[in-house]
């Protein structure tokens, strides 16, 4: 019998609903929090329960739940953290294509409702299978931490 090694998922298994905002949190912590870069009013971070490999979550700073609650600085350096995060994704990982997408509320499939974020995740051709299907079951072929280090290499390379 094949084995999926995926042991950062236990944490969401055992305890799905987080009480504090886990945006909130990172804008004070550091690396191995999987912050990859802050901007003056936005953060990108790994998100630990990825989709696919190098998913990565882009938020302002700011604690806002609706696009319309964001200064138009906020916005502009939000879209901007995403097209800087798309890049290191591109040098790291040089996906096929990209989902990018916004879920805003909790019926629209937001997890965290009350921190506005968008969501990157990179694409390949055939990175699908019959696994979700059959198995309800998703292979994220990389480790968290290996990712991790290699867009934070990719970063320090570009500045």
């Amino acid at each position: 019998m094949d084995k999926l090694w995926a042991p950062w998922r236990i944490n969401y298994v055992r305890n799905p609903k987080q009480k504090r905002c886990i945006f909130c949190l990172k804008k004070n912590l550091k690396a191995k929090e999987y912050l990859i870069f802050k901007t003056k009013y936005s953060l990108a971070m790994l998100n630990i329960f990825p989709y696919n490999n190098g998913h990565i979550l882009i938020a302002p700073q700011r604690h806002i739940g609706k696009l319309s609650q964001l200064k138009k600085e906020e916005g502009l350096d939000l879209f901007n953290a995403l097209n800087k995060a798309q890049k290191l994704l591109r040098k790291v990982l040089n996906p096929d294509g990209y989902n990018i997408g916004i879920n805003l509320s909790k019926s629209a499939g937001a997890g965290i409702t009350g921190h506005l974020h968008i969501h990157i995740v990179p694409r390949w051709r055939g990175d699908t299978n019959f696994m979700p299907t059959l198995f309800s079951t998703k292979v994220i072929s990389q480790s968290l931490d290996e990712l991790y280090q290699k867009l934070k290499n990719a970063q320090a390379k570009s500045n």
